[in-house]
C-alpha cells in the first residue's frame, strides 16, 4: 500500500517524531536544533522507503505455483484412480462424470480465460467492485478474464453454506476477499483455509474511506500485520462529497457530487499478477481441481473396497473366537500367534491392492499385535468385555468366554485399522509391506476408541456369546 495521503504520513511522521524525543530525552540538549530535525527526517525517510518497497506479486500471492508437468501428474494420478474404480466395478454410476471431468482438466491446460472471484461478507461492496473493474479495467489488460460473485459468507439466512461457498471460490484462478473493517475472527480462519488450499487470494479493505484518516491507518496496519502486507485499500464506490457553490450575488447552491472509484492499488497489482503469471494460475486451479477429482474418485473405490472387505473382517473376528474358545491361554496375543490373522492381512492386502506373501502376512500381524500391546489395547478389551460377561454369572464362568470374545474384538480392531490404514495408500504406488508404523499405530488407536462405546461392545459381547455358548446357555445370559 502506497503511503499518498498527506494527512497519514504527517500523522505518523508526528508519532515517529514524539517517540524518538522521549528515547533521546537524555542526550536532548547537546543536540542543536538542525542536527535533530535532520536526524528525523533522515529516520522517517528510510521509514517511508521501507514502506514504500516494491514486492514482487509472486510473493505477495503466497502460494505455490506449479508447473505444467505439475499439473500432467497430477491428472495422471486421478485417472489411474478412476481406471481402477472401472475395473473392480464396471458399472459403477460415477464413472461417467468423473471421465467427463478428467477429459476438461486436460482441456484447462490451455486455458487462456481467468476466473477472478470475489467473495466476502454481506454489504462489504462486492458487486459494486465487479462493476467498477468491469468498466474502468477490463477493457485496458490483455488477458480474457470472467468475473464471479459468491453468495456472502457468514450469514445464517440463504441457501448456501460457508462451505459450499468456498468450494465455488477454489474452481476460481484468483481471488479477491473483501473486507470493510479490521477482519473478524471468522473472516481469519477463511482466509487461512483458503491459504492452506492453496488458493491466490488478495484481501481487499474496501469502504477505506468511510474511516477518519487516523482510523484509516490503524485498520490497514492491522490488516497487513495479519496478512504479511497481502492487501490493498479500495473506496469502490465512495461516499457524495457536498459542494456548495457561492454566487456573485450572495446566493448559494449545495448539490452532492459522486467521486470517482479509488481502485488504483488493486488494478495495478492484479495487472501485475495475471501479467506475470496467467498461465501458472490456471494450471494452480487445475491442479487443485485434479486432486479433489482424485479425492472424490478415491472414495467411492473405498466405498467399493470397504463392503467387500467388512464380510472378510465378521468371518475372521469369528474365526478367531472360536479358536480362542477352544484352546483359552493365559496370555491373550491372538494376533502375534494365530496364523487365521495373517490370513486375514492377505485377504485385505488384496482386496485394496497392496499385495503381501504368508511370510509377509505373518509379519504384519505379529507387527500389529505388538503395537496392540505396547499400546495397552490387549488388556484394555480383556477388561472391558469381561465387565460386559460379568453381569451373568453363568456366561462369565463359561470356560475361555471371555478369551473367545476378546479374540473377535481384537482381530476386528487389527481388519477395521487396515482397512482404514490401506484407505490411505496411494492407488497402485505404495508397496503393500512396507508399512509406516507410526500412521499404523495411530490408526489403532482411532479405531479402538470408535470402538468402545459401551452400547457397541455390549451388542458385540452379546452376538459372540450366542456363537460360543450353547442355546441354553445363551437364553440364561441374555434372556
Amino acid at each position: 500500500m502506497k503511503l499518498q495521503r498527506p494527512i497519514l504520513v504527517g500523522g505518523l511522521g508526528l508519532s515517529f517524531s514524539l517517540w524518538m524525543l522521549d528515547s533521546w530525552q537524555d542526550s536532548i540538549v547537546q543536540v542543536g536544533e538542525f542536527g535533530l530535525l535532520s536526524a528525523l527526517a533522515v529516520g522517517g525517510g528510510l521509514w517511508l522507503l521501507q514502506q514504500n518497497r516494491p514486492k514482487a506479486s509472486v510473493e505477495q500471492l503466497d502460494i505455490m505455483l506449479v508447473e505444467r508437468a505439475d499439473v500432467e501428474n497430477a491428472i495422471a494420478k486421478a485417472e489411474a484412480v478412476i481406471n481402477q474404480l472401472a475395473q473392480e466395478s464396471e458399472q459403477h454410476p460415477a464413472l461417467g462424470n468423473l471421465r467427463t471431468q478428467v477429459n476438461q482438466l486436460l482441456l484447462d491446460l490451455d486455458r487462456q480465460e481467468l476466473k477472478l472471484a470475489v467473495t466476502g461478507g454481506k454489504s462489504v461492496g462486492k458487486t459494486t467492485l465487479i462493476e467498477v473493474l468491469k468498466s474502468s479495467w477490463q477493457s485496458e489488460i490483455k488477458q480474457k478474464v470472467s468475473f464471479q460473485e459468491t453468495a456472502p459468507l457468514f450469514i445464517q439466512a440463504g441457501n448456501k453454506s460457508d462451505t459450499d461457498v468456498l468450494a465455488e471460490v477454489k474452481t476460481s484462478d484468483f481471488l479477491l476477499f473483501l473486507t470493510n473493517g479490521d477482519l473478524t475472527d471468522s473472516e481469519f480462519q477463511t482466509l487461512q483455509q483458503l491459504k492452506a488450499a492453496n488458493q491466490p487470494v488478495l484481501l481487499v479493505f474496501n469502504k477505506q474511506d468511510q474511516y477518519l484518516p487516523d482510523e484509516r491507518a490503524s485498520i490497514l496496519l492491522s490488516l497487513k500485520q495479519r496478512t504479511q502486507g497481502n492487501l490493498v485499500a479500495t473506496a469502490a464506490s465512495p461516499i457524495p462529497i457536498k459542494v456548495r457553490k457561492h454566487e456573485a450575488d450572495g446566493a448559494v447552491q449545495e448539490w452532492l457530487e459522486q467521486p470517482a472509484a479509488d481502485i488504483q492499488s488493486l488494478t495495478q497489482q492484479l495487472g501485475e499478477i495475471l501479467a506475470q503469471q496467467a498461465q501458472k494460475l490456471v494450471w494452480t486451479t487445475t491442479i487443485r481441481t485434479a486432486n479433489l477429482l482424485k479425492a472424490e474418485a478415491k472414495t467411492w473405490l473405498n466405498d467399493i473396497r470397504r463392503d467387500r472387505a467388512t464380510p472378510a473382517i465378521e468371518q475372521y473376528q469369528w474365526i478367531a473366537a472360536a479358536a480362542a474358545f477352544a484352546n483359552p491361554v493365559p496370555a491373550l496375543d491372538v494376533l502375534a500367534t494365530a496364523a487365521i490373522n495373517a490370513q486375514m492381512v492377505m485377504d485385505l492386502g488384496n482386496i485394496y491392492q497392496q499385495k503381501f506373501s504368508l511370510e509377509q502376512a505373518q509379519t504384519v500381524a505379529g507387527t500389529m499385535g505388538s503395537l496392540m500391546l505396547k499400546l495397552g489395547l490387549v488388556e484394555l478389551s480383556t477388561k472391558a468385555v469381561s465387565t460386559v460377561l460379568k453381569s451373568n454369572a453363568v456366561t462369565f464362568v463359561a470356560g475361555g468366554v471371555v478369551q473367545g470374545v476378546s479374540a473377535a474384538y481384537l482381530t476386528r480392531v487389527a481388519g477395521l485399522s487396515l482397512v482404514e490404514y490401506f484407505q490411505q495408500q496411494e492407488i497402485a504406488l505404495d508397496s503393500g509391506n512396507n508399512l509406516n508404523l507410526e500412521k499404523l499405530r495411530q490408526t489403532l488407536q482411532n479405531v479402538f476408541q470408535q470402538n468402545q462405546q459401551m452400547a457397541f461392545l455390549q451388542g458385540f459381547v452379546k452376538q459372540g456369546v450366542k456363537r460360543l455358548l450353547p442355546e441354553v446357555a445363551v437364553e440364561k445370559a441374555v434372556g
